[in-house]
């Protein structure tokens, strides 16, 4: 698979990732916090509810939603390459908060959530690396 079909598809991911939970927690933040992600039930065993704080992070997510849409679309680097840097960011707090917070999460919940929020670690790294500009210097 060539890098320009890599850096889109990683891209694509986020943005579909982001535009989710952004809506569902800005749009029904109860719902959210009772059922997300809506087969299991993982942010209300870190309680308490905070209507406030729910809408705030979801209008966060839609915030970046926007930003990996018009990445997926124009695909510049000048783009991609501070987006997913800064994506990086929270979602690597956040992956450790959940890691270290897994008290009440049975054995297949445990491993959803983190398996789940290393997938919103992984594409913006991937995106990083397909947005590079080539190696100019190695021999084929």
């Amino acid at each position: 698979m060539e890098r320009h079909t890599i850096l889109r598809s990683s891209l694509a991911l986020l943005f579909v990732s982001t535009a989710f939970t952004g809506l569902s927690a800005a749009l029904a933040p109860h719902a959210f916090y009772d059922d997300f992600p809506f087969v299991t039930h993982w942010v209300n065993l870190l309680p308490p509810y905070n209507e406030h704080l729910v809408t705030d992070v979801g209008e966060l997510y839609l915030g970046f939603a926007i930003l990996f849409g018009w990445a997926t679309w124009k695909m510049e680097p000048a783009l991609v390459r501070p987006l997913c840097a800064a994506w990086l960011v929270p979602s690597v707090f956040h992956l450790g908060f959940h890691a270290a917070h897994l008290g009440d999460f049975s054995t297949a919940d445990a491993v959803g959530e983190i398996v789940a929020l290393t997938l919103t670690v992984v594409p913006a790294l991937v995106a990083l690396w397909a947005s590079a500009p080539p190696d100019r210097t190695a021999k084929p």
